[in-house]
């Protein structure tokens, strides 16, 4: 009865391990059950001790009889014997290798297998519980992280039995290699190619990475015979290692090296006798060694300037230097960037003529030698840089340019406003090359056109009137030309329409007087062209010569002056000096004593108007003898002239009276 007993503990034991497994996905209802039954199957029966079927990989161990094929008895914890079978993993853990050796198993042969991989659970119960992925599983557990563009790679693209370890691979006798993830050599010819056929050795990894399969940045190649310096460096490796026959493999070893000409070719053809090495350098084959001395002074043709800069090739092509080179001219070497536009020159277009061998620019035809063309360099054309008026066009810049007209080089300024006779857009007509903005036009030029100068309007300056804005303009040119030529064209109107019929008359060419109607161009305070004796109010005696402000005022409260609905009456103007003593129904009659030649004397008929006549003695009296009476009013000493006594005694006292 010991072997059903010790059958139940180890079944026992199994399912405690199976729960505890992290792939056991069952709900707690489930596992109870799963474990009830399991645990049934394992108590004693007349026929059948076995916890339950094995699975599809170990049908052949099934039955009583073959327990001992995997169990061994009679030991104190449940011990297996799952290595006798599975050599291959025997091997792995032996070795400490894949992923097996990382699970750090101490106890193979007891549980540790079964911790994993469970048994009696059905035929078609899963020995392995996990899913390789690439994105799930976690390959540093196998002692081989996939870095670089490795960690992109599937899972089967490796894992094929020909990138097995053969040891590996003949021990598995029960299982399909196919699909076994056992085993993968980690070296990389197994499953790269050797494109070096085993020149380099077996150990890719010592020239390259698996970030960059080309780039081979773990070699260097200063521990070779040939340590690489200078430009030779950037050199890629295709360059120099190429397979000896179309198709073959690259040649890494016993390459030839001792001499630049068993890679380059001789550009000199044979014209220096000394090895490349002896002038040239790996720096740059234009970098000559200090030794090398040549003195091009003992030629023909001595490098002055610029030319010592040139390198030899740029003028002995594909380094022929026994050719012999035509230098007579400077087109013999350049070309002419000026395609014969100079050709008519005396030196027939030779390029020493502008230039020099110190360098092309600056060019020696200045101001001076420009005084030789056909166009003269004056005035401020004298400043103007070449460039301004010989521009580039295309691949050359033009040097034959217009200049009939200066319209030919420049824009026209006045948008057109002198196109028409008789000025026909001549720029010279008022300008000179000295100074653009000081025009000759003047005041006797200005006389010859539609609006001469006269009066005041000689001293305005020509920016007053030419203006931009003005002219009916709103483009930012300043207009000289002008359709409405009236006074109201650039003066306001300060009246206000108040004589627009006045200034609507034409005169007998068909134009409007304006405000010539009444002023002139001489001072606008003038204003002789206005007759007031055309008017309700003639200008008479002194009124002649009051000024028009004296009676023309602005009324209070407004700017605007007034001229039409002055009142006509004395009082409007003048101060009643009499303090209203000769009011009359409202108004003054001051033209009854006085008159508009002069204020005083008076005029006034005492004989006629008074009820005392002037006779005798009385007709040289002056008035204020009689009229003494003065009071004062709004602060000022008015004379009376009413009430007045008519009695004698009233001036000459009674005693006289006799």
């Amino acid at each position: 009865m010991n072997e059903p007993k010790e059958g139940v503990l180890a079944t026992c034991q199994q399912i405690a391990s199976w729960l505890s497994h992290p792939h056991n996905t069952l709900n707690p209802v489930r596992s109870f059950l799963v474990v009830a039954v399991l645990f049934s199957a394992a108590l004693p029966a007349r026929s059948q001790i076995s916890p339950g079927p094995l699975s599809k990989a170990h049908q052949s161990l099934s039955g009583t009889t073959q327990c001992a094929g995997c169990h061994q008895f009679g030991t104190s914890t449940p011990t297996f014997k799952c290595l006798d079978c599975h050599k291959e993993i025997a091997r792995l853990l032996l070795e400490n290798l894949g992923y097996h050796a990382r699970l750090e198993m101490k106890n193979p042969n007891g549980k540790d297998c079964v911790r994993c991989h469970l048994e009696h659970n059905g035929e078609n119960f899963s020995l392995i519980h996990w899913e390789p992925s690439v994105k799930q599983f976690d390959h540093r557990l196998t002692g081989y992280p996939l870095e670089g563009k490795h960690s992109s790679v599937a899972c089967e693209k490796c894992h094929t039995p020909s990138h097995m370890i053969p040891e590996v691979r003949g021990l598995l006798k029960r299982q399909n290699p196919a699909g076994s993830y056992l085993g993968a050599s980690s070296k990389c010819i197994a499953c790269h190619e050797d494109y070096h056929k085993g020149q380099l050795g077996k150990e890719c990894q010592d020239c390259h990475n698996v970030n960059d399969w080309k780039a081979a940045k773990q070699f260097d190649h200063s521990r070779t015979r040939y340590p690489l310096t200078g430009l030779h460096i950037q050199v890629p490796c295709e360059k120099c290692h190429k397979p000896d026959t179309p198709g073959g493999p690259v040649r890494f070893k016993d390459m030839k090296f001792a001499a630049c000409s068993d890679c380059h070719a001789d550009p000199h053809h044979g014209a220096f006798k000394q090895q490349c090495e002896e002038c040239h350098t790996t720096a740059g084959w234009k970098k000559l060694l200090p030794s090398f001395q040549f003195d091009h002074a003992k030629t023909k043709y001595p490098l002055l300037g610029e030319h010592a800069k040139v390198s030899c090739i740029a003028c002995h092509v594909s380094g022929d230097f026994q050719r012999p080179l035509r230098f007579a001219k400077c087109m013999d070497c350049h070309k002419d960037v000026h395609k014969g536009q100079f050709a008519g020159r005396p030196q027939k277009g030779e390029c020493a003529e502008c230039h020099k061998v110190e360098g092309w620019k600056p060019s020696l035809f200045g101001v001076k030698e420009h005084g030789s063309s056909k166009y003269p360099l004056e005035g401020k054309h004298a400043n103007v840089e070449c460039s301004k008026c010989h521009i580039p066009a295309g691949k050359g810049t033009i040097y034959k340019v217009k200049f009939a007209s200066c319209l030919d080089c420049h824009k026209d300024a006045h948008d057109g406003q002198f196109a028409g006779q008789p000025f026909r857009n001549r720029c010279e007509s008022c300008h000179t090359v000295a100074d653009f903005h000081r025009s000759l036009f003047n005041i006797a030029k200005h006389r010859e056109t539609q609006f001469p100068l006269t009066g005041a309007h000689v001293t305005v300056t020509c920016v007053e009137c030419h203006k931009v804005g003005g002219g009916g303009r709103t483009a930012k040119i300043i207009p000289f030309r002008f359709e409405d030529k009236s006074c109201t064209a650039c003066h306001s109107d300060p009246h206000h329409g108040e004589f627009r019929e006045r200034m609507e008359r034409r005169r007998p060419d068909g134009t409007k007087f304006g405000c010539e109607a009444c002023h002139s161009t001489r001072s606008w305070g003038e204003v002789s062209g206005f007759d007031h004796s055309k008017t309700k109010f003639p200008l008479l005696g002194v009124h002649r010569a009051v000024a028009c402000n004296a009676c023309h005022k602005a009324l209070l409260g407004e700017k605007q002056i007034q001229f039409k609905g002055i009142p006509q009456v004395c009082e409007a103007c003048h101060v009643d000096l009499h303090a209203k003593q000769f009011v009359r129904q409202g108004k003054t009659d001051c033209s009854s004593c006085h008159s508009s030649q002069r204020w005083k004397p008076s005029t006034f008929d005492h004989n006629k108007r008074t009820k005392l006549p002037l006779r005798g003695g009385h007709e040289g009296v002056p008035c204020t003898k009689c009229h003494s009476l003065v009071k004062v009013v709004d602060g000022k000493a008015v004379t009376f002239y009413k009430p007045v006594p008519v009695q004698c005694e009233a001036c000459h006292g009674a005693e006289k009276k006799g």
